[in-house]
């Protein structure tokens, strides 16, 4: 029989697993992967949670409020990397994996074991947006947490999800004692808010408004800007609005790397974030110098500066 309940939906997804199975080989990586699984797995009892199912290499579970959701996501992430520490020197080195987590609430109906509604569906498609070691929540849970407990939250925006109309309102959580302002390793040129941010690729100019940022980079099929090339990740790269300034923040595994106009250093971002401004160009997983890597080029756009982009050297307008 069928009921219906608030429900506070997570998924976590194990990234890295693929590398594993090549490392390690089918049944060694098969092994390691279900027993970390299954470890990650009781915490969310023991969270006041209740395992919905395992994904093979993830999991999906129901809690009952947003502060059990909460604690049971920062509590697999202390495990995997406890287990990445004690495995450190063992052939089943953990260090290759991270946990993505994605949370939202919402009614769900609960039918044989299982869980379905519109919450199951956003947190699954949220997870597509969270990067290596990341938990992402919703709006609606993040304003029934404590205010101590929101305080570990860093804001991202609006993201839009695959097959949705309406954007979802996304908070970061971050490591304890960690500040969870903006990370600037580049001061801002001005004080005037960036007003969009314009990335060509391969000849092709597309111009986001800074209300549809986020803007997810990867090769992934979902990706907002899609770049195609093996190196770089499903999920490579985000850029968003944090403190007034546009920040881009590695979710790679081969590294952001960043040059701005009229500057010859590289900034090298491996799970790090930088304020953009002015110009320059992105290297996906090398340095923009090298003519192998995918490089974006990149404008922050200020004022009157949003408009139509057209493609490079022709006159067709590209909708984004």
């Amino acid at each position: 029989m069928a009921t219906i309940k608030r429900r506070y939906v997570l998924f976590a997804d194990l990234r890295g697993s693929t590398a594993l199975y090549e490392h390690l080989g089918n049944a060694q990586a098969t092994t390691v992967v279900t027993q970390v699984i299954r470890t990650l797995a009781r915490w969310v009892p023991s969270s006041g949670g209740q395992l919905v199912k395992t994904l093979g290499d993830g999991l999906m579970a129901v809690f009952p409020s947003a502060l059990t959701a909460v604690s049971g996501a920062a509590q697999m992430q202390e495990e995997l990397d406890r287990q990445s520490v004690a495995n450190a020197d063992s052939g089943n080195d953990t260090r290759r994996m991270h946990l993505q987590i994605a949370i939202t609430a919402g009614e769900v109906v609960e039918v044989g074991g299982d869980c379905f509604g519109d919450a199951v569906n956003v947190a699954a498609r949220l997870l597509d947006h969270a990067g290596d070691g990341e938990s992402l929540i919703s709006r609606n849970v993040f304003d029934e947490l404590p205010w101590e407990i929101q305080s570990r939250f860093r804001h991202l925006d609006k993201v839009r999800l695959r097959g949705r109309i309406e954007t979802v309102e996304v908070f970061l959580l971050t490591p304890k004692g960690a500040d969870t302002a903006a990370t600037e390793l580049e001061s801002r040129v001005d004080a005037i808010e960036p007003a969009g941010l314009q990335l060509v690729w391969q000849d092709r100019a597309f111009q986001w408004e800074r209300h549809r940022l986020p803007v997810i980079i990867g090769r992934n099929v979902t990706a907002a800007m899609r770049v195609d090339d093996p190196r770089v990740s499903r999920t490579h790269a985000r850029i968003d609005m944090t403190g007034g300034a546009l920040q881009v923040t590695d979710l790679s595994i081969n590294g952001t790397f960043v040059r701005f106009a009229g500057d010859d250093e590289i900034l090298s971002l491996r799970r790090g974030s930088c304020t953009l401004h002015g110009s320059g160009d992105l290297g996906l997983g090398g340095s923009p110098n090298d003519p192998r890597v995918a490089t974006l080029h990149f404008d922050v756009l200020a004022g009157s500066d949003t408009r139509p982009m057209r493609l490079l050297g022709a006159g067709d307008l590209i909708a984004r």
